[in-house]
């Protein structure tokens, strides 16, 4: 099965993904049961992605590599195996997922959109797992798989997600277990699918819309899954990427605190889906942030701190967190009001 004929296309959003793009576009390519149509959306990097991705794709003959400009549906014919959209302003998250996915829903052959991050790489056997689920599954809203840490690669870094509705603190299901001795959860157990790693239906796309971008970074996933209606979600048992995590924004690892521009996304999308889904816990919500605000204090993270408490109570980012965007960005980023 070629790219010409598997049914999924995969979304790759990049921003500042030098070092690692082209492990994620070359373990699509590898995919022993079919290749997806790719689709690598680069958001505004300030690196040389995109330079990156022409040099390998001048030394790869057997790859059609095609270029197209923000906002160009050029349709099945137009597409290569690879195609290489580029957005003129660093749209977030959610905004560069859309990109793709308005580039690829033309193609009426396509009926699994898979949502993947440029820092990670996907199992041979991942396109297989997404169909077989997909067979089983065929009304479902949102798949996902086993997510594990590039290093070590046993350790399981998300399972699926769970929310609570009045602190609005995400959960990652078997964080840090050991990949080869847990059991995959059960779809019912699950709140939303990770937007590392993510497969959409076309019904479900067609049926909800695209992916809320107010959030910029962040919640945009648990937002998507909030609006599937009576669709449900799957869990596909052998469907494995791994993922560097957090290569561009810093978020936390088990080494690592999260930065303050990671801290500020969270907290200010945490609030925002509080406030859209259940306003009537935002309090409980604003609490267990400012409390959380004076554990990271006392650790010493002033500017995390400070980043988090800003964000929760919806106020501006540090200049710190500001200046990693461009002034365009900017405007997308934190020119919207809490709605």
């Amino acid at each position: 099965m070629t790219s010409q004929t598997c049914p999924i296309g995969a979304v790759v959003v990049a921003f500042n993904a030098h070092d690692v793009i082209v492990g994620c576009v070359e373990s699509l390519l590898l995919q022993a049961h079919g290749r997806p149509k790719i689709v690598v959306v680069d958001n505004a990097s300030g690196d040389d992605t995109v330079a990156v991705l022409r040099k390998w794709a001048a030394a790869r003959a057997d790859v059609d590599f095609r270029e197209f400009p923000s906002g160009e549906k050029p349709g099945h014919a137009g597409a290569g195996d690879v195609s290489l959209v580029h957005s003129t302003v660093n749209l977030g998250f959610a905004g560069g997922v859309n990109l793709g996915l308005a580039f690829l829903a033309p193609m009426p052959e396509i009926s699994h959109f898979w949502v993947l991050n440029p820092d990670a790489f996907a199992d041979p056997g991942a396109t297989k797992a997404i169909l077989d689920c997909a067979a089983k599954v065929p009304g479902y809203a949102l798949m996902g798989g086993r997510v594990c840490y590039a290093e070590p690669k046993t350790r399981i870094q998300i399972d699926g997600g769970i929310m609570n509705r009045w602190t609005g603190v995400s959960g990652n299901i078997n964080l840090g277990r050991d990949a080869d001795k847990t059991p995959m959860p059960k779809a019912a157990d699950l709140d939303f699918i990770t937007g590392a790693n993510m497969v959409a239906s076309r019904r479900f796309y067609e049926a909800a819309g695209p992916m809320a971008e107010d959030y910029f970074l962040y919640y945009e996933e648990a937002d998507w899954a909030m609006r599937r209606g009576a669709m449900p979600l799957a869990v596909a048992p052998d469907f494995l990427v791994y993922h560097h995590a957090g290569t561009a924004i810093g978020s936390p690892t088990f080494e690592r605190i999260a930065s303050p521009f990671s801290f500020w996304f969270k907290y200010r999308g945490r609030t925002k889906f509080v406030w859209r889904f259940n306003p009537i816990a935002l309090p409980v919500t604003l609490a267990y942030s400012t409390a959380k605000a004076l554990q990271i204090l006392a650790k010493g993270a002033r500017p995390q701190a400070a980043a988090l408490m800003r964000g929760a109570f919806g106020f501006g980012p540090p200049r710190a967190v500001m200046d990693r965007l461009s002034p365009e960005a900017q405007k997308i980023a934190f020119g919207r009001a809490l709605d």
